[in-house]
């Protein structure tokens, strides 16, 4: 009984060191410091450190009598604390017999207080975690005379103990996902925590080029702060990990990985349809992790089944990829079906992010990015499905350089050649200048091209410092499409600050002076404000936003260099040919959040193809030459359609290390086209769910 007693001990001690054992040192800036050890170098703290509590235990260990009648030979483990006021701390002792574990306590009491460890110069807290054998002078003797018995040389004794010393180099996790270079996941709700954070008047923050590195916003917002002011007070295993923890943590001394299951489960109804419900089925994983103080990682595996409301599925359906699949979901990928009414979808997103300075940023992945301060970017969204890109930030003075090449698809019939889809290529340029303390501007170009010739990837575009449009012009007008647009942003107190983008497709000056409405002058802007702890109330944002797109914008004249991906377009989720106004209020108290959105637009989509098959300028995949007419083009000109979205969201954050939530969520949409057609026609529709979620993407629903 006693034996497993012991042994239950030591499992449980094991189970506790795994999860909370010594911290690594490779994020501290020094180790705990003795009075012996002060005129040591910082690469020699550790050393120190070790040395001088393993002769000061040697020196003040006094063998109780019991321990020496029994002539008994073994181990003892310890786990201690030095606090950040520099004093020792006996956490836990692992002994087969009580005075032994009475002896070490009676030793850490005479230990001095010391100079505590530092973690970006501040006093923290450091654990560890000490094996001696018993008695404590016979540890030299045994070895030896195990060495001489099994007559092993010093590379087998060695070789023998690496697994062990693998497994006692883990040690406690402590959020280094903050500081790491590991992007937060977009999501508006999420973000909304700390905007207000990174746009005070003063800092020298970034804000348009989505999503940021977690060390990048670390150092305007304590991410460690939050979590423990979100903390819950719970014991158990099960309730740590449900409510406050990552399901797995391993933290060695030059690595570490979290792991955490994913979700997205939800049930709802859409009033006036023939299905009986809705709902959405995600299951997934999520590994993040990092090797060294540079290099991280991210992959998450999502396997999905879904129905919507009927305006999502129609709209799913009808940019459906050729060769079959039934529909593409907005905004995460090609479908299969599912059962007789629902849609199969697996995704998977992941990258690598390495940091060889302060100045550089480079990732290599397959996911999604944002460009702007608004709800809706004019330059690049994260409306599209998930696409492999490479990305170049560098950041210096007061810019930010980020430079992002892409490789998209065109899933129509007409650019399917057996079977394959098309390839086309992406290289994009956005420069952000910190002008003032308050004025920040930013300067977007982008290119678009496909496989012509058999070029491939085309290497003119790879230089990050030259002028697209330029390259476009001398590789053929055809042969690619360039965009060129300017962002702006005002920081009118700590509170308020004002946005906006002007994107330019295309241009002619003389017809402009002409005063013909060219269908070639192409070009579309957003006005934007944001109003933080609105009315004196913490925590409360208010958001206006106008975007406005002239009709045949992000096309172009060869059919597949549109500005798309998956049939989705990579900019404003409506495509061209369109107006609107959106009011967005978000708020949150401890783990209690909610928003509520109202959108009011006008677009202007085609007609029946039957009965008129001209392009009006709302499609972005449809060829230019396909248009209605060269002049006389008006904005909202078509099938002209009016369009009112109100959605209320409400729930409770579960666990805020891996965003998880509950929520209730009521979208309520008017849909009213001056003609019906197939895909459009006036439709009302009220939409309910709730669910379980965990909050890592932006799910768009309001087109």
């Amino acid at each position: 009984m006693c034996r497993l007693k012991t042994s239950l001990s030591i499992l449980v001690f094991l189970i506790v060191q795994i999860a909370i054992g010594q911290i690594s040192t490779s994020n501290y800036e020094k180790y705990p410091v003795f009075p012996e050890c002060e005129n040591e170098s910082i690469e020699n703290l550790e050393n120190c450190f070790n040395t001088t509590m393993r002769t000061f235990i040697n020196k003040n260990f006094k063998l109780p009598e019991i321990v020496s009648k029994d002539k008994y030979t073994g181990e003892m483990i310890f786990l201690f604390e030095v606090t950040k006021e520099g004093k020792f701390k006996m956490l836990y002792v692992d002994a087969t017999y009580k005075e032994l574990k009475e002896e070490m306590n009676r030793i850490f009491g005479l230990l001095p207080v010391v100079k505590p460890a530092t973690y970006s110069g501040r006093e923290t807290y450091m654990q560890f975690t000490m094996r001696l054998n018993v008695p404590l002078e016979g540890v030299e003797v045994i070895e030896g005379e195990e060495e001489k018995e099994k007559k092993e040389n010093e590379l087998e004794v060695a070789a023998k103990k690496e697994f062990d010393s693998v497994n006692d180099s883990l040690g406690t996790y402590k959020d280094e996902l903050y500081n790491s270079n590991l992007n937060i996941p977009f999501s508006h709700d999420m973000y909304a925590y700390f905007d207000r954070a990174v746009n005070l008047v003063g800092t020298n923050s970034h804000t348009a080029s989505k999503p940021y590195l977690y060390n990048t916003v670390s150092n305007y917002y304590d991410f460690n702060e939050q979590q423990t002011k979100l903390q819950r007070k719970v014991s158990t295993w099960i309730g740590r990990k449900l409510w406050n923890e990552h399901m797995v943590t391993v933290k060695g001394k030059d690595y570490w990985f979290v792991l955490d299951p994913i979700v997205d489960l939800q049930l709802g109804k859409n009033t006036n349809s023939e299905i009986d419900y809705t709902y959405n089925n995600t299951r997934g994983v999520q590994v993040q992790g990092g090797l060294g103080r540079n290099l991280n990682f991210s992959a998450t595996i999502f396997e999905s089944q879904g129905r919507f409301a009927d305006y999502f599925n129609r709209y799913a359906e009808s940019i459906k990829p050729s060769g079959g699949n039934p529909a593409i979901i907005p905004g995460r990928g090609i479908a299969k079906e599912f059962k007789t009414d629902s849609y199969d979808y697996p995704v998977a997103e992941g990258y690598i992010s390495y940091a060889p300075s302060k100045m550089f940023n480079i990732q290599l992945g397959h996911g999604k990015n944002f460009i702007g301060d608004g709800y809706r970017s004019l330059f690049v969204s994260d409306a599209t499905s998930p696409y492999p890109f490479f990305k170049l930030n560098t950041s210096f003075w007061k810019i930010k350089y980020t430079n992002t090449w892409m490789w998209l698809r065109d899933v129509r019939p007409e650019v399917t050649e057996d079977g394959a889809f098309l390839t086309k290529y992406i290289a994009n340029h956005y420069l952000s200048w910190n002008v003032s303390k308050k004025l920040n501007i930013g300067l977007f170009e982008s290119v678009i091209w496909k496989n012509d010739n058999n070029r491939g990837f085309d290497f003119n575009y790879v230089n990050p410092i030259i002028f697209y449009r330029a390259i476009e012009f001398s590789t053929g007008s055809r042969a690619g499409n360039a965009i060129v647009g300017l962002s702006s942003k005002y920081k009118w107190n700590d509170n308020v600050n004002f946005y906006g983008q002007f994107i330019l497709d295309e241009f002619s000056l003389n017809d402009i002076k002409a005063g013909n409405k060219s269908w070639k002058n192409k070009y579309g802007f957003q006005l934007g404000a944001k109003y933080y702890n609105a009315f004196k109330v913490d925590n409360l944002l208010l958001q206006l936003e106008y975007n406005q797109v002239r009709p045949y914008t992000y096309s172009h004249n060869e059919v597949a260099t549109n500005y798309g991906h998956n049939n989705q377009s990579l900019a404003h989720l409506w495509g061209a040919n369109f107006k609107e106004v959106i009011g967005i209020a978000r708020y949150n108290y401890n783990r209690w959040f909610g928003s509520a959105k109202m959108i009011y637009g006008q677009r202007g989509l085609d007609f029946d193809p039957a009965t008129d098959a001209a392009s009006y300028g709302g499609n972005i995949f449809i060829d230019n030459d396909e248009r209605v007419s060269d002049t006389g083009v008006e904005l909202l000109q078509g099938n002209k359609a009016n369009i009112f979205l109100a959605d209320l969201n409400a729930g409770y954050i579960i666990n805020p290390k891996t965003n998880l939530k509950i929520f209730a969520n009521l979208t309520y949409r008017s849909f009213n086209p001056e003609a019906n057609t197939l895909v459009d026609f006036k439709e009302n529709t009220t939409w309910f769910s709730l669910g379980i979620r965990t909050d890592i993407f932006n799910w768009y629903s309001d087109f």
